[in-house]
């Protein structure tokens, strides 16, 4: 392609040098929406991060740190396309990938018609293909849809989107901590919600790539892009999908430092920054080349950047 850009991770970012605008801020608040299929965490102490020889400390997944949380829900699955669209569907919004008319779509996934609609590839990841028309409710392009895949979570979401949908449902974003914390089901320092066997008793746990990436993907979890966001067993607080299947955004602005000086309370990011904190791999992920489908791993992304495997969940106060 004459256009390339760059990349973060296993995901592809606009790199925009633009700040957060009023756009980001929450459309509606809507206080009365109903927390009952949302979880009760009681948060308290536990143990972020990782110094496990399979992380990243690039990254800043380590060292290990004491973190302390208060309380919080957390929805025990990904916001899905269905729920999405009924976002839409009462507030008319318009996510950026819309607004800007095209965003990152694996190439595998181009058929013949959209494949010609693809306007730029990613430097560093040239598996990932800039598509005229991909957004949300068109994933692959121009002639695809979500009709078959209401119950998969919502792709091609911004930040900036991800968090006027949350400001709509009356939640909000987690921090990265309450994620963490969550994602961990109450597993001390274990490498997946289930334990630091990837794949017990031969059963698989989470939606990720088999096979040869980025070129021959076996599906031998049974899925080659997103599954149904209650697919898999959860975790022992509930929650499905915290690792594999999409990328899921957190509150705070990203930094590598780690602060390990102190007990941290209600830890969040930076002030400021440039981009935000993203969470549990993608369906994308392979130990060949993005090991980040473990609870520790972390990745990046600028507020406004959209791709095939970024979604979110939502968090909510008590």
């Amino acid at each position: 392609m004459d256009k390339q850009l760059k990349s973060s991770c296993c995901s592809a970012s606009r790199l925009s040098s633009t700040k957060l605008d009023d756009k980001s801020k929450s459309l509606l608040q809507n206080q009365n929406k109903s927390k009952q299929d949302m979880i009760y965490l009681p948060g308290g102490e536990f143990l972020m991060g990782t110094n496990s020889p399979e992380g990243h400390p690039a990254d800043g997944e380590g060292p290990v740190r004491k973190v302390i949380i208060d309380p919080f829900y957390i929805d025990s699955t990904a916001v899905t396309n269905a729920q999405f669209a009924d976002f839409v569907k009462e507030t008319g919004y318009e996510t950026e990938a819309e607004t800007f008319g095209n965003s990152f779509v694996f190439y595998r996934f181009l058929s013949e018609k959209a494949a010609k609609e693809v306007k730029g590839s990613v430097q560093q990841t040239p598996w990932w293909m800039l598509v005229e028309g991909a957004y949300w409710k068109q994933p692959e392009g121009v002639d695809s849809s979500i009709e078959d895949r209401l119950d998969h979570p919502v792709i091609h979401i911004s930040w900036n989107d991800a968090n006027s949908y949350c400001g709509w449902a009356g939640k909000r974003l987690p921090t990265e901590a309450e994620w963490e914390y969550a994602a961990r089901g109450g597993l001390e320092q274990k490498l997946y919600p289930w334990g630091d066997t990837l794949l017990p008793n031969g059963e698989h746990r989470c939606n990720i790539w088999q096979g040869e990436f980025p070129t021959h993907n076996l599906a031998e979890d049974g899925y080659n892009g997103t599954a149904p966001a209650k697919s898999f067993l959860p975790n022992a607080y509930g929650l499905y999908n915290t690792v594999g299947n999409v990328w899921e955004w957190c509150s705070d602005w990203f930094t590598a430092h780690v602060q390990t000086d102190r007990p941290l309370v209600n830890l969040k990011g930076p002030s400021t920054g440039t981009k935000k904190v993203m969470k549990g791999g993608s369906y994308l992920c392979h130990k060949s080349y993005c090991n980040r489908y473990r609870v520790a791993a972390r990745s990046s992304n600028t507020p406004d950047s959209s791709t095939g495997n970024i979604g979110f969940r939502c968090a909510a106060d008590v």
